[in-house]
């Protein structure tokens, strides 16, 4: 019996914004910038490559080579494109749960103590996967 395997193309699945939310997030918890160059370019790909390409201003031959694994694209180049396909970046504190609620530290040049408020402290407030002050 012959077991016969496909390649799978994710952005056939990433068919509106929740799935391509929880996919982008999901691959930035990896860590790795080719494997999340990769998931933008399937993303791109789902929403068509020459809509993105002029939503975002760039020339579709461009979009490519910034998308590609091996490729090292500018920062604003990666928003643009973010922009264009409608997402932007959020970002969360990762020691958050290794923080005390207040951190006091001194500036050696001015010698002043600065109170630090921690992310769960009463003057934040968290809704949805945001964190607003």
């Amino acid at each position: 019996m012959t077991i016969k395997i496909s390649d799978l193309d994710v952005s056939e699945y990433l068919n509106d914004e929740k799935s391509i939310a929880a996919y982008l997030s999901a691959i930035v918890e990896e860590g790795d910038p080719k494997l999340l160059l990769a998931a933008i370019s399937d993303v791109a790909k789902a929403r068509g490559m020459s809509k993105v390409a002029f939503d975002s201003g760039l020339g579709r031959e461009s979009l490519y080579k910034a998308l590609n694994p091996n490729a090292k694209p500018r920062f604003d180049t990666i928003l643009r494109v973010l922009s264009s396909l409608g997402l932007q970046i959020g970002f969360s504190s990762i020691t958050a749960n290794n923080l005390s609620r207040k951190t006091s530290f001194h500036l050696k040049k001015s010698k002043r103590s600065v109170q630090l408020r921690h992310p769960g402290s009463a003057a934040m407030k968290k809704t949805g996967n945001k964190i607003k002050l």
